[in-house]
């Protein structure tokens, strides 16, 4: 099983594009996942979850959904904001790297940063890394997405619960200066690094297709259809990096404990011949009788 996690409902239902026998599953507490068999590749099940915008909630729901179905990998996928002008509407960032930018110190007229990061597991890097040679994963995008040509780029992705959409905003400085590597920005996908760094080495990876540059320019690109172009490439690359992973057969349900048979209490009357009487006999039997009336 593995678990892929977004935040909206534009990026649940690309990645439920590639799934068949779908159905609900209902955690206890009322999370509702969407399990199914990627197409073509029967022995890969996947669990979807949507989590909401935001760092907290997307924690508390990995964390959830880990418990839940003990997976063997686990991905954030969903869009982003570029921050480089070389990316294009519907490129794949892999995110080798996740900061969350907020955390730091006041002191005077300067913010000090105090960054965290986390990066992503090196198996699941690895088989990205590959997949993205000579674009395998294409065969995942519907023919007529194909001509565009998505890349696939493997670098930093800056996390905070902030909508960026400036260049110049005191915000956007600070990513320039305290985190410059990171080539993309998004809300989620620390949370969620946090949350499966805690869960005993669990394989994660944050995915995102870029739908606008950060600039100022969000509404324009959102209105001509950059959210729906890059949900629709960072979904087909995620499931088809789920495809690449070996299957992991979901654990069978434990048998219950075995406990001592209850005691049987057997209870005789022996009559002799000429019906002279002979009394009661009691005994407890353990074990089962067979067909046979042997004890097995």
């Amino acid at each position: 099983m593995i678990v892929i996690l977004t935040a909206l409902a534009i990026e649940q239902d690309a990645v439920l594009e590639h799934l068949v026998d779908v159905h609900s599953h209902e955690h206890s507490s009322g999370t509702i996942f969407e399990v199914g068999t990627i197409v073509g590749h029967p022995r890969h099940r996947v669990a979807v979850g949507i989590t909401g915008p935001g760092t907290t909630t997307a924690a508390a729901l990995t964390e959830r959904a880990k418990a839940e179905f003990s997976p063997s990998a686990m991905m954030f996928v969903g869009v982003a904001g570029g921050l480089r002008e070389w990316l294009k509407i519907g490129d794949v960032v892999v995110a080798t790297k996740i900061y969350s930018y907020q955390g730091g110190r006041s002191e005077g007229d300067e913010f000090l940063v105090r960054p965290r990061a986390w990066d992503a597991s090196h198996r699941i890097d690895q088989a990205a890394r590959r997949l993205s040679r000579r674009d395998a994963w294409h065969e995942f995008l519907p023919e007529d997405a194909r001509d565009s040509e998505p890349a696939v780029h493997f670098d930093p992705i800056a996390v905070a619960d902030v909508v960026l959409n400036s260049t110049t905003s005191d915000l956007a400085r600070r990513l320039r200066q305290s985190y410059n590597d990171a080539v993309a920005v998004e809300m989620e996908g620390s949370g969620f690094a946090h949350a499966a760094a805690l869960s005993d080495q669990l394989p994660a990876v944050v995915v995102r297709g870029i739908s606008d540059h950060a600039d100022g320019t969000k509404e324009i690109t959102d209105g001509e259809g950059g959210q729906r172009v890059a949900a629709r490439n960072v979904a087909a690359f995620a499931v088809a990096l789920a495809a690449a992973l070996k299957p992991v057969d979901d654990p069978e349900p434990e048998a219950p404990a075995s406990s001592t048979p209850a005691s049987q209490v057997i209870h005789n009357r022996n009559i002799a011949r000429d019906n002279a009487h002979v009394g009661n006999q009691v005994g407890v039997n353990f074990g089962a009788l067979s067909p046979r009336g042997k004890r097995q």
